[in-house]
């Protein structure tokens, strides 16, 4: 009987250890949730720095001359001009028919 009780008394110890173990395990995680709003998805915390960064243009030129081979995409790249920008800046600018020599808005 005492024997019995021992063993019950040493498992309840190591539930109690591996309970403790359990819940700060999920105390930190629910820690690093709450401070990871910034998370991009990637598993990489976003850099405010770097993004304000990002969003600045590259270029102080107020045209820019399609090359060929160009897409929206790469004059945003090449420029730091977000193609959504490109598009408010020239309405009428059809991004599937980007002729070499065309002249596209930067400001």
């Amino acid at each position: 009987m005492e024997e019995t009780k021992n063993k019950n008394s040493q498992i309840a110890r190591i539930l109690a250890v591996l309970a403790l173990i359990g819940t700060i395990l999920i105390v930190i995680v629910a820690i690093s949730g709450a401070t990871g709003g910034d998370d991009d998805g990637s598993g990489k915390k976003a850099n405010p720095a770097k993004q304000q960064a990002q969003n600045k243009p590259k270029t102080k030129k107020k045209k820019y001359e399609v090359a060929e081979g160009d897409t929206l995409t790469t004059i945003s790249n090449k420029t730091g001009i977000s193609v959504e920008r490109l598009e408010k800046l020239n309405p009428d600018l059809d991004p599937q028919a980007l002729q070499v020599g065309q002249e596209l808005k930067l400001r």
